[in-house]
């Protein structure tokens, strides 16, 4: 560094390391197969999300749950998410595990994916078995399933962030780009794998028979799919636990330098590789503090001093979880609908006429169809994610972006307006450049914004130690939790916007216009690091 400016900054951390046994450097390229190996865990989840998505209502439906009890079920496990994301993923941020600060996390929401899954597609089954009066068997049914969706639902989307986290947290900013994209990459194919497999009927094959209903074959698939993509996702790369980090750090002179030092590093969480002389100073700071200052941490846990430390993120954080809301939110209103839209609209079937009237017939043919739709989604949605790297050069993060809300937009667009078969199933490749973006471009902006911030940090020491408690964890649950929040807007509003209309044709032209405000919203309000 050169000039006066980044004096401070330089002393700072060349005290820090005449003093500690680090160098303030980036974590070491990772081997491509690593980053396939970390990418595997959204493979595993979004093929059983795909799995729920093809199985969950019918077997709510197997169940008898009453209808005012729907809401209830769509509605607990996005409201959990939004309310929780933030505070566990500020947990951690500062957990001290041996294992690191983001697998324990990711671990305990994968079996609660799995316990979650186990419920549902197997809860009326062991109810059958054990409870002989027919009335305490129809409660206990409905209760175990719904808590299985609940949970699974939880999980599912809860554990996005801690993943991203670990991603940001043992790679360059190159292979953070890199990892996101395969990330993308394996959400795609894990969906129309799942997609595939809910396809086939299993009643009339020899492992239907063999372990009873398609439902229980549909568990034993996605529990050995998930089981064995988590296991080679928490292998995939180590971490250094945080306390390992805090026994390296010498005791600082006075508490005025700790705090001077605290205040420039300690904003962002990450955890970097101490070995083979480097590791993070930021989480060299952040190791000290729990050494040394373990109360102080303690306090920065708090649910208050969370929200304030979200509420006081800088706006270009606020536009990009706005961004990231509506996008979303467009996305959602179309996707769970769509296998009715089809059904519907598309096909002209009636979803409440007899079960063995010809109107049925063709519902369930639409509905089918859409489930094709959907697979065409998920294998665009892989395609477009490997060849992003590639438009990324020519128009950059805003042009990914912009373009991903405007083919959206336009795409469903069309299909409201205009419903066919054949345009409707083409125009699908369009959902999955929206679903492409979505997973990557915002968390490839959050990497440009953190890379700006440590570079600053280098140069100008201090800064707001409200700001310490927001991590790369908190980040990463901020934007997931959009997610959450889009759900419950989808699923209070779209209800009403539908019982108004008397057609579901009105939530794919929602979907088109809240796309097309997405666009100007990305090209005016969110800020690209250039």
């Amino acid at each position: 560094m050169g000039g006066n400016s980044g004096q401070a900054g330089h002393h700072i951390y060349k005290s820090l390391a005449d003093d500690g046994p680090f160098d303030p450097v980036e974590p070491p390229k990772r081997p491509t197969g690593r980053l396939i190996m970390h990418s595997m865990a959204m493979f595993g989840r979004e093929f059983c999300y795909a799995v729920e998505a093809a199985y969950v209502t019918p077997v709510l439906l197997s169940v008898g749950l009453p209808n005012s009890l729907y809401s209830m079920v769509w509605f607990l496990s996005p409201v959990l998410g939004f309310l929780l994301q933030p505070v566990v993923g500020s947990a951690s941020d500062h957990c001290q595990s041996r294992w690191g600060r983001r697998r324990p996390y990711i671990l305990t929401l994968g079996v609660m994916m799995l316990v979650g899954m186990a419920l549902y597609l197997n809860g009326d089954a062991v109810v059958a078995a054990l409870i002989a009066n027919p009335r305490r068997k129809l409660v206990w049914a409905i209760s175990v399933t719904m808590i299985g969706v609940v949970l699974f639902d939880f999980a599912a989307d809860f554990i996005d962030g801690p993943i991203k986290a670990y991603l940001f947290d043992v790679c360059s900013h190159q292979d953070k780009e890199k990892g996101l994209r395969y990330h993308a990459l394996f959400t795609g194919f894990g969906g129309a794998m799942g997609y595939l497999l809910g396809a086939i009927d299993w009643a009339h094959l020899e492992l239907g028979r063999l372990l009873g209903t398609e439902f229980q074959v549909m568990f034993f698939f996605s529990a050995l799919m998930l089981t064995l993509c988590f296991i080679v996702h928490l292998c995939s790369i180590s971490e250094v636990p945080l306390i390992d980090v805090a026994k390296d750090i010498p005791p600082q002179p006075t508490p005025e330098d700790l705090l001077l030092s605290s205040d420039g590093m300690y904003e962002y969480g990450s955890i970097e590789k101490v070995k083979n002389g480097y590791v993070n100073p930021e989480l060299a700071m952040q190791g000290a503090k729990n050494k040394n200052c373990a109360e102080q941490t303690h306090r920065s846990m708090t649910l208050k001093s969370l929200l304030r430390a979200l509420m006081s993120m800088p706006p270009h954080y606020r536009y990009l979880s706005i961004s990231h809301l509506i996008g979303w939110t467009a996305f959602l209103s179309n996707m769970l609908f769509f296998t009715d839209f089809m059904g519907q609209i598309v096909y002209h079937g009636d979803p409440y006429s007899a079960h063995n009237s010809t109107e049925f017939l063709i519902y369930q043919r639409g509905v089918e169809v859409g489930c094709w739709g959907l697979c065409i989604n998920s294998i665009f949605s892989s395609l477009y994610s490997y060849f992003q790297k590639v438009l990324v050069s020519y128009i950059g993060l805003k042009g990914l972006y912009f373009t991903g809300y405007l083919l959206f937009g336009l795409g469903t667009g069309f299909i409201g307006l205009f419903p066919n078969v054949y345009s409707t199933l083409v125009l699908c490749c369009l959902f999955g450049v929206m679903s492409s973006t979505l997973y990557t471009v915002p968390f490839n902006l959050i990497t440009e914004y953190h890379r700006e911030e440590e570079k600053e940090r280098q140069q100008v020491p201090g800064g707001d130690p409200d700001n310490s408690v927001r991590g790369k964890g908190v980040d990463c649950a901020t934007l997931t939790c959009m997610v959450q929040l889009a759900q419950i807007l989808v699923g209070g509003g779209l209800g009403f916007l539908v019982n108004a209309a008397g057609s579901v044709v009105i939530v794919v032209i929602t979907a088109s216009a809240v796309a097309l405000i997405g666009c100007c919203f990305v090209a005016l309000f969110v800020r690209y690091v250039d």
